[in-house]
């Protein structure tokens, strides 16, 4: 039997930091507004780099840490909900930009769940024999989808991308995962709107580019599936939160993750959070706290770690690995 693992990890941020401060000065908000609600201090934002561009750039990052050879790359699949084309798809732009000319690509689309669900797509490629390696990455430019005159989003959102290579290993990594969506709650979080508007129908010709948020909504749904999710894959792989070393949360809100905290009764101080820097960057999330804890040394092989998010769809996800 197969088994697929993390070997590396990689990320890439834009430089630009717009800080709470900056916020301030454009809408109705200010710092300790922001901070108190959610935990988020500041953010990255793009200079004109689009979405494939950071999935490429976090995609050489893995490359560099693991020597690895692009040609070796058997598959791609770039989590997103933000990419700049219909089509071409982000993971063939990458697998162009970075010379995996033998790897297949494609991406998926599950919000702020999407790296978690696409880490399961490719898990399952590998145990079934169909591929021995895969790069997974999650990437988003969400601020060319953000109202920046909306204080109720544009506090929220930051641009990034980060990644995991992962191999088919004769011990398990990827342990199993519960992941599933709402989508009659779909509406609680949307954005990039068009009508169906052609040469042979009367529909209006409209187009909504900007994300659209129920607050209240999207933070009772978390609170309450994720808790859920997680309980669940524990009790149904026989694991105990005594066994996870680290919980690393999708990084939207830190209130959020207080209460994940303590409906599972784990610890504060076993979440890693790191929206403080980055906010809430989707599907970028979840793998750009990875990167940073493996880059910190903080988890060593052995060390188990439970994955969990929530995002548009709605869908949620929870992922138990083994380092």
């Amino acid at each position: 039997m197969y088994f697929s693992k993390i070997k590396y990890t990689g990320a890439y941020v834009p430089e630009r930091i717009v800080t709470n401060d900056e916020l301030e000065k454009m809408v109705d908000t200010d710092d300790e507004w922001i901070r108190s609600r959610t935990g988020i201090g500041e953010r990255r934002v793009s200079m004109g780099e689009n979405t494939s561009e950071l999935a490429a750039k976090s995609a050489q990052d893995i490359i560099r840490k693991g020597n690895i050879s692009p040609e070796d790359i058997e598959l791609i699949i770039v989590a997103t909900a933000t990419p700049e084309r219909i089509t071409p798809s982000a993971a063939c732009m990458v697998q162009a930009a970075i010379g995996a000319s033998r790897a297949v690509a494609f991406d998926i689309s599950a919000a702020c769940s999407g790296f978690v669900f696409a880490l399961s797509a490719a898990d399952k490629f590998i145990r079934t024999g169909a591929y021995k390696n895969a790069l997974v990455i999650g990437a988003e430019v969400l601020s060319k989808y953000v109202d920046w005159t909306d204080r109720t989003t544009c506090v929220l959102f930051g641009d990034g991308a980060a990644g995991a290579y992962i191999e088919r290993s004769d011990k398990p990594g990827i342990i199993a995962e519960d992941i599933g969506c709402d989508g009659s709650k779909g509406m609680c979080l949307n954005g990039g709107y068009n009508t169906a508007a052609n040469a042979f129908n009367d529909a209006e010709q409209y187009s909504d580019r900007f994300i659209h948020m129920d607050g209240k909504a999207v933070f009772d749904f978390a609170t309450r599936k994720v808790p859920e999710s997680a309980k669940r894959l524990l009790e149904e792989n026989g694991v105990s939160t005594d066994d996870i070393k680290y919980v690393v949360p999708h990084q939207a809100n830190e209130r959020i993750v207080k209460i994940i905290s303590r409906k599972l009764k784990i610890p504060m101080d076993r979440f890693y959070l790191n929206m403080f820097r980055y906010g809430n960057t989707s599907a970028a999330s979840i793998p750009i706290a990875l990167n940073e804890m493996f880059e910190k040394n903080m988890v060593a092989e052995g060390d188990r770690l439970l994955l969990a998010g929530f995002g548009g769809g709605l869908t949620w996800c929870s992922m138990l690995i083994d380092v």
